[in-house]
């Protein structure tokens, strides 16, 4: 792969946005990375988590307007419709955690593929601009929908109309993210929570993912259904009777995602 770098360890799959001379801003080619990279993680059972972060000082700038008004290059329309819509929804269907380990500046699409990811952490200095209203554009790559239930119908509203730029303190103190890690530690901290996901039961993770994709979709009652059609798929999982077993047994469960 030429724009992102591909990894894994620790049955963790660790991509990286790797166009650091645009501030990992992206164009056709690395979205197809970023898409086959994902098509891996979803069929490989040895990945049992994914860490997308990005190089230098940026997480993703978001689109590159070279490609947009290239004359010859495709519209914005094909740009969504075949990269950045398909990312996200890939996030949200992935069957596994997906962490966004925010390094820097998160602008535009960069800034709600993270937010589409189970868990966004960012480092100190890192920062988050919603940037569309700057060019007269609206948010996209599911921006619309996540924000608003992150932070609520106001903030997201303002964050979207002014493209403010925030600090990841702020991102988190409002519910954007979950946490921040000093700038010296982030690469670690963040990693380790991955690395901390992949070992615990991922197939019940998944099926939390699935329970939480639904629930803004939902009355209280369905969802109680959703809830309990779930659980009882979790029940018929090993991990499930391995983690009864051991504290039954007091001793550390050892999950295998299965």
């Amino acid at each position: 792969m030429q724009y992102i770098t591909f990894s894994t360890e620790n049955s963790v799959a660790r991509i990286t946005l790797n166009r650091p001379q645009v501030f990992n801003s992206m164009h056709h080619a690395m979205r197809m990375e970023i898409l086959e990279a994902l098509d891996t993680c979803e069929r490989d059972p040895a990945i049992r988590a994914v860490y997308i972060t990005g190089t230098g000082k940026a997480f993703c700038a978001g689109e590159d307007l070279q490609e947009v008004t290239d004359p010859n290059g495709p519209a914005l329309a094909e740009i969504i419709s075949t990269g950045y819509n398909p990312i996200v929804l890939k996030i949200r269907h992935l069957e596994k955690p997906v962490v966004a380990a925010v390094n820097g500046v998160a602008a535009g699409a960069g800034a709600n593929i993270a937010l589409a990811c189970d868990i966004a952490v960012a480092t100190e200095s890192a920062s988050f601009t919603q940037a569309f209203s700057k060019i007269g554009l609206i948010p996209d790559s599911g921006g619309t929908w996540t924000l608003p239930r992150l932070v609520g119908f106001q903030r997201a509203t303002a964050l979207m109309m002014l493209s403010d730029k925030i600090s990841a303190t702020e991102a988190a103190n409002m519910g954007m993210i979950w946490k921040v890690f000093p700038d010296e530690s982030f690469a670690a901290d963040s990693l380790k929570l991955a690395e901390t996901l992949a070992q615990m039961p991922t197939r019940g993770l998944a099926l939390t993912k699935q329970a939480l994709n639904q629930t803004f979709n939902n009355d209280f009652a369905s969802q109680t259904f959703v809830e309990g059609k779930l659980q009882t798929m979790a029940s018929h999982t090993q991990d499930y009777r391995e983690g009864v077993a051991a504290f039954l047994e007091k001793r550390k469960p050892i999950f295998k995602g299965q």
